[in-house]
Order: structure tokens, then C-alpha cells, then sequence
């Protein structure tokens, strides 16, 4: 049984990357998404139901689609640069999403809906990109 184990888990290393890669594509194009679905700037839905300024509500889109951007072009660049990129978008989805979920969702805290939403996972998402970097 020991040696299934083994072999098993061994098996598996061999396609360590490939989370790492599937996360950051399914993030970054959510980001992006996101951020093109307030195109044309400024954002007038962000305006309107969250009182934003026309130019924090600018900043909203073009931060979620850039951290996107970055942090999906980060993973072919193999050096220093693309882990320092990636930190860089990870942090910029950490303080999004703490915004969003402050000001959006500020009545999710603690309940079911915080636990269930797109916005947790994209939020642990750009923490674990945060922390990693580039790092297999």
C-alpha cells in the first residue's frame, strides 16, 4: 500500500504546474471580465449604486482588468520580473477584493453568502499569487 502511495503522489508532481497555471488563467480571465464589463469609463453602475467618484470608478476597471493582464502574462516570464509581477497582481486582487467586499458585500460578514460568493475565491486567489509569486 505504501508504494501505491508512493507512486501515486509521485505521479501527480509531475503536474504541480498545471494548478498553479489553471488558477492563474481562470483568475486572471475573471479579472478581466470583470473589469471589461464596466467598459465604457467611467463605470456609471459603480458610480450610481456605490456613490463612487467618476475617477475611483475608473481606477476600479482598469485595476481589475490590468491585475488580470499581469498576472496571466507573469507566468511565462521566468525570471525576477515575473514574480515580482505576479506578487504585484496578487496584492493589487488582495485589495480589491477587501474593497469590493467592504463596500458591495459589507453585509456578507460572517454568513453563508461571504463563504459561497466568487468574491472569497477570487480574494484567497490573489493571496495564494501574493505569497507564491512564481514559485512551483
Amino acid at each position: 500500500m505504501k508504494k501505491f502511495i508512493k507512486k501515486f503522489n509521485n505521479f501527480f508532481l509531475n503536474f504541480e504546474a498545471l494548478g498553479s497555471l489553471f488558477l492563474r488563467l481562470i483568475i486572471g480571465i475573471a479579472f478581466i471580465l470583470y473589469g471589461t464589463g464596466k467598459l465604457p469609463l467611467p463605470p456609471e453602475g459603480l458610480i450610481k449604486h456605490y456613490g463612487l467618484s467618476p475617477f475611483v470608478a475608473s481606477v476600479v476597471a482598469v485595476s481589475e482588468i490590468s491585475s488580470g493582464v499581469v498576472l496571466i502574462i507573469a507566468n511565462f516570464l521566468k525570471n525576477s520580473i515575473g514574480h515580482t509581477l505576479t506578487r504585484l497582481a496578487g496584492l493589487n486582487i488582495v485589495i480589491l477584493m477587501t474593497c469590493i467586499l467592504l463596500v458591495a458585500h459589507k453585509d456578507w460578514f460572517i454568513t453563508k453568502q461571504l463563504f459561497m460568493g466568487v468574491q472569497m475565491f477570487l480574494l484567497v486567489g490573489g493571496f495564494y499569487f501574493l505569497i507564491k509569486g512564481n514559485r512551483i
